[in-house]
């Protein structure tokens, strides 16, 4: 266990004031829903509408610093919104495409291989691209590199292919700059929404890796932090959620 009694007492903090800074900036739009706020009450009303858009940017105002918060224990570092580069090997984006079109056609992923691809083509022009921001950015006491694009717990399956073609682009770019770099590109889902049953993979088989990209509940926070977690971070939600309820609960009260 790494995710010692500090880290915890910080995890929790950060999930409060984020949460806290979310309903303190937020604003209701409060459209006329007669028949709404007669059967409900309009204080339920706005504290939906809050719950939607908090469950819209969960990812970016909440597991984002908390996945930083908890991985400072054990790397050298974290951030998020990370921007790897902005520069691209020409033949190195060619393979990347190559990859893409092999994989819409013939499936079976393997990362592994494409890594390799990737690195025999470091050569040609530098091509400048304007990547997507990575959500988080972790880097070990070995110098190897961790960057997870964070996603909801059931992507779309039509999204993949896109997504794909973002690890690529993220592995190309920190290979232009460093062709020696060790480099690992996954997506991460915080959370199994089928558990107990294992996630289910089978939307994206054919173009994710789901053993060398993909990390989902404890296999992306322990990674993180530490075995167990995951199981601690949930008492950290928990508690963060019952030192806020009063506040939440006075915030919304002004609507009835």
């Amino acid at each position: 266990m790494v995710f010692n009694k500090k880290q915890k007492a910080e995890t929790q903090k950060v999930i409060a004031n984020c949460l806290r800074k979310k309903f303190q900036n937020y604003t209701w739009k409060d459209n006329n829903m007669p028949f709404h706020f007669r059967l409900l009450g309009k204080d339920r009303m706005a504290l939906y509408s809050f719950m939607q858009s908090l469950l819209t940017t969960f990812g970016t105002s909440i597991f984002e610093p908390v996945a930083v918060t908890i991985a400072k224990e054990l790397f050298v570092k974290a951030e998020y919104q990370y921007i790897v580069g902005k520069t691209i090997y020409a033949d190195c984006q060619k393979s990347v495409q190559n990859i893409i079109n092999k994989l819409t056609v013939e499936g079976n992923p393997n990362k592994i291989d494409e890594l390799k691809m990737l690195r025999n083509s470091l050569s040609g022009e530098l091509n400048k691209l304007k990547p997507t921001k990575v959500d988080l950015f972790v880097e070990n006491k070995q110098g190897e590199q961790f960057l997870f694009d964070l996603k909801t717990a059931k992507p779309n399956k039509g999204d993949f292919q896109k997504y794909k073609q973002t690890l690529l682009e993220w592995a190309g770019i920190a290979l232009t700059k460093n062709k020696n770099v060790k480099i690992h590109t996954l997506l991460a889902i915080p959370y199994n929404p089928f558990a107990p049953n294992p996630y289910q993979t089978w939307t994206m088989k054919g173009m994710i890796d789901d053993r060398h990209e993909l990390a989902v509940a404890e296999k992306f926070w322990d990674f993180l932090g530490g075995e167990g977690t995951y199981n601690e971070l949930l008492d950290c939600f928990e508690k963060a959620g019952v030192e806020l309820r009063p506040e939440i609960d006075d915030y919304f009260a002004k609507f009835s």
